[in-house]
C-alpha cells in the first residue's frame, strides 16, 4: 500500500525527496536492491549533502554486492556526519569487500571510539584479522563481542572460523554448537560446521549440516558443492544425476554454487569449467590494486622464480617435481620457494636444500607476501596450488610479480585476468580449446607434468596373499581417491568385471563408508562384492612396490590419475584411460604419449571397456605392453627430468623476454 502510494506521490512530483527516500528504504528492506539504489540515487542528486541518503544509498550499492558503488556514497557519508557509528561500520565493510583491510581496521576503530560496546564493530573487526591471518586478535575482537553480548550467535560461529584456520577444530566444533542453541535457524552456522566436520573425515556428519543448512537457505554460497563433494567422497551418489543438471543451470545463471575444484570430477566441461572459475575468483579473489602497480625493474642476468605452493611437504605435488627444484640451471635462475603451509617431514627437508631461498609465509597475509615478493623482485610467480586445498589466491590478486603461472596443482584454469599463463602441451589443450582459458597456453614440447626419476620403490616384495588378492585372477586396480569415481565409471567396472572370469577390482579405501556403498552397488549389480578388495594407504615406496601385483590400472573420467597416473606407470604398471576434452580428463594421455603407450588412450566408454576386456583376455598383448613401458620407462620423455627443466627453463626465458620487451603474455610453444 505504501509503497504504490509514493509512486504516485512521485509521478506528480518526480523530485518528491521524502518519498524516494521512503521508498528507497522500503526496496532495501524487500532485498530488491538495484530499485532501493534508484530511488535513493534520485534522492542523492536531489540532495546530495544529506548524510542519511548518502549512507542509505551506499548500503543499497553494497548490499547488492556492488562494493565499487558503494564506496564513494560511504565516504560522502562520514565526512557529512563523521559521528554516525553506523556509517563508519558499513564503510568498513565495504572497504574490507575490497581488499582493503588495513583502511577497514581504521573505520572498525572509528566506530569504536563512538561507541566502545558496538559488538557489530567488534565482529567485522575480528572478521578483518582473521583474513590477515593475525588470529590472536581476531579471538580476542570476538571474545570482547561475546563479553558485552554473550548470545551473539554471529560472534561464537566466526570465532568457530577462526579456530578451525587454527586447526583447532574441537574448539571451533564448540563454538559453532553454541551459535547454534542461540539461532538454531543459522544456515550459516550450519554449514561452517559443517566444514570442520569435513576436514575431520566425519563425512555423515557433515552431509547432514550441509543438507540442514540447505534447507534454512537454500542459496547459501558454495555448500551445494561441498554437499555433493562430500557425498563423492563416500561414494553415495543418490540424486546424483539431478544435481549435475543442477550445476549447469546454476553456473550459467551466474551462481556461487559450487567451487570449481568440485566440477572437475563432475563434468567434461571445459567452458562451464572456465565459467565457475570465474564466478569463483569475481566472489572471492577478485583482482586488488591496493600495492598499486608492480614497478618495472631492468633486466638481470639471472631471472627469479617464485614457487609458491601449500605442498612443500609429503605430497603428491612435491612427489613429482621435488627434482625440478635441484636441476634448475643456477646460472639463468635463482629460486624461491614461497611455502603457504608449515610442515616438518622428509619432503620438506629435501626441498628445503633445493631451492636458493626457502621462505615460510604460512601466518603473513596475502597483501603482506605480495609485497614481500615484490621487494625480491620476482620475475615469476608461479602458482603450484591454483583453488586446491589451503589455496592463497589472494596473493596472486595483489599481483606478486609481473609475471604469473599456473602450473601444476590445479588442472583447469584459473579463471583469473592477472594469472598470465598455464603450462600445458598439445594433448592437454588442444589449440581450439584455447578460448575457454583465461591464461595464456604455454605449450611444452611433450607431457606438461614434471616427474622426480628418483622416486624410489621398496624392495619390499608384497604376495597377493597377504594383499587380499586372489593368487590367480586377473586384477584390474584404480588407485585414484574415491571422489573421481562417478557411476557412469563404476558401472563400466562392474561390466569389465562380469566380462573377465575371476577378476577382481583393488580400490583406494579412503573411508569405510566408500567400502560399504561401493560393495552395495556391486551386489546390485550382481558382482560379488567380495571382487573388490580395498586397500590403505602407506609411505610411498612401499605403495609404488606393491603395484606389482596389480595387472591393468583403470583411469577415472572425467577427473584422470595425475600424479598417480606416474606413479604407476614409474612402477611398471600400464595405466588405460578415457580421454575428455577437459584439462582433468586429459591428463593421462598426455601422459602415456610421453612415455610411448599411445594405445592406451580411448575415447569412448564403449572403447575404454573393449580395451579393458580384451587385455585382460590376452596375455601376450598385455605383456607386450609392460615391457614397452619398461624399456621406455627411462628413455621416453615422460620420466626425462633434466629433458623436462630445460624445457620449461626456456619457457620461463621466453615469458621473461616477452615482458622485457614490453609484449602482452601470449600463446608460447617450446620446441
Amino acid at each position: 500500500m505504501a509503497d504504490s502510494i509514493l509512486k504516485r506521490v512521485l509521478q506528480v512530483d518526480p523530485k518528491n525527496l521524502l518519498a524516494l527516500n521512503v521508498l528507497g528504504l522500503i526496496k532495501a528492506s524487500e532485498a530488491k536492491y538495484t530499485e532501493a539504489a534508484n530511488f535513493l540515487g534520485r534522492a542523492a542528486q536531489i540532495s546530495p549533502n544529506d548524510a542519511s541518503i548518502q549512507f542509505n544509498l551506499a548500503k543499497a550499492h553494497r548490499d547488492s554486492g556492488n562494493d565499487k558503488d558503494a564506496i564513494a556514497h560511504h565516504k560522502k557519508s562520514v565526512a557529512l556526519d563523521p559521528n554516525d557509528q553506523e556509517a563508519w561500520l558499513s564503510y568498513g565493510i565495504t572497504t574490507s569487500n575490497l581488499g582493503r583491510h588495513e583502511d577497514a581496521l581504521v573505520y572498525y576503530g572509528n566506530a569504536l571510539r563512538l561507541k566502545p560496546d558496538y559488538s557489530e564493530a567488534l565482529l567485522s573487526k575480528g572478521n578483518v584479522f582473521s583474513i590477515l591471518k593475525r588470529y590472536d586478535e581476531a579471538l580476542a575482537q570476538y571474545d570482547k563481542a561475546l563479553s558485552l553480548k554473550p548470545d551473539y550467535a554471529e560472534a561464537w560461529s566466526n570465532k568457530g572460523v577462526t579456530l578451525h584456520e587454527l586447526k583447532r577444530y574441537d574448539e571451533a566444533i564448540t563454538h559453532y554448537d553454541k551459535a547454534l542453541s542461540l539461532k538454531p535457524d543459522y544456515a550459516e552456522a550450519w554449514s561452517n560446521k559443517g566444514v570442520t566436520l569435513d576436514q575431520l573425515k566425519r563425512y555423515d556428519e557433515a552431509i547432514t549440516h550441509y543438507d540442514k543448512a540447505l534447507s534454512l537457505k537454500p542459496d547459501v554460497d558454495w555448500v551445494s558443492g561441498d554437499l555433493l563433494h562430500t557425498k563423492m567422497k563416500i561414494c553415495s551418489w543418490l540424486g546424483l544425476a539431478e544435481s549435475l543438471e543442477d550445476i549447469s543451470k546454476k553456473v550459467m545463471a551466474n551462481e556461487r554454487f559450487v567451487n570449481p575444484l568440485i566440477l572437475l570430477s563432475l563434468i567434461d566441461g571445459v567452458s562451464l569449467q572456465k565459467k565457475s572459475s570465474e564466478i569463483y575468483i569475481q566472489s572471492r579473489y577478485p583482482l586488488n590494486p591496493v600495492l598499486g602497480p608492480i614497478i618495472k625493474h631492468p633486466q638481470s642476468q639471472k631471472i627469479r622464480v617464485g614457487y609458491f605452493s601449500a605442498d612443500f611437504r609429503n605430497h603428491p605435488v612435491a612427489f613429482l617435481i621435488s627434482q625440478l627444484f635441484e636441476m634448475h640451471d643456477r646460472n639463468k635462475f635463482e629460486t624461491y620457494a614461497f611455502s603457504l603451509v608449515e610442515a616438518r617431514d622428509e619432503m620438506r627437508g629435501r626441498l628445503a636444500k633445493a631451492f636458493d631461498h626457502f621462505i615460510n609465509i604460512e601466518t603473513q597475509s596475502d597483501a603482506q607476501v605480495a609485497q614481500l615478493a615484490r621487494s625480491i623482485g620476482i620475475d615469476i610467480a608461479v602458482d603450484l596450488t591454483g583453488l586446491t586445498k589451503d589455496a592463497r589466491t589472494g596473493i596472486f590478486a595483489h599481483r606478486a610479480a609481473p609475471i604469473q603461472v599456473n602450473y601444476l596443482g590445479y588442472p583447469s584454469t584459473m579463471g583469473a585476468d592477472y594469472i598470465d599463463y598455464i603450462i600445458a602441451d598439445k594433448v592437454l589443450i588442444p589449440s581450439e580449446y584455447q578460448s575457454c582459458y583465461s591464461e595464456k597456453v604455454v605449450y611444452l614440447p611433450d607431457s606438461y607434468q614434471v616427474n622426480d626419476r628418483k622416486r624410489a620403490i621398496s624392495d619390499r616384495q608384497f604376495t597377493r596373499q597377504e594383499l587380499g588378492l586372489s593368487e590367480n585372477g586377473f586384477v584390474f586396480c584404480c588407485f585414484n581417491n574415491n571422489y573421481k569415481i562417478l557411476p557412469s565409471t563404476f558401472n563400466g567396472w562392474m561390466r569389465i568385471l562380469n566380462s573377465v572370469e575371476g577378476s577382481i577390482l583393488w580400490l583406494l579405501q579412503d573411508n569405510s563408508w566408500v567400502v560399504e556403498n561401493l560393495k552395495k552397488e556391486a551386489q546390485r549389480q550382481n558382482i560379488d562384492p567380495q571382487r573388490l578388495v580395498f586397500l590403505n594407504r602407506m609411505p610411498l615406496q612401499d605403495h609404488l612396490a606393491r603395484h606389482r601385483q596389480a595387472d591393468l590400472f583403470l583411469d577415472t573420467y572425467p577427473y584422470n590419475a595425475h600424479t598417480t597416473a606416474s606413479d604407476s606407470l614409474w612402477a611398471g604398471l600400464p595405466v588405460l584411460t578415457l580421454m575428455g576434452k577437459s584439462f582433468a580428463s586429459r591428463v593421462a594421455a598426455s601422459l602415456l604419449n610421453a612415455v610411448g603407450l599411445p594405445e592406451l588412450i580411448t575415447n569412448t566408454q564403449d572403447e575404454y571397456e573393449e580395451l579393458a576386456i580384451g587385455l585382460a583376455k590376452s596375455p601376450q598383448k598385455l605383456l607386450d605392453i609392460k615391457l614397452k613401458l619398461t624399456n621406455n620407462r627411462l628413455t621416453a620423455p615422460l620420466f626425462d627430468t633434466p629433458l623436462f627443466t630445460k624445457n620449461l627453463e626456456s619457457a620461463y626465458i621466453k615469458m621473461y623476454e616477452r615482458y622485457q620487451n614490453d609484449l602482452k603474455p601470449d600463446h608460447l610453444s617450446i620446441f
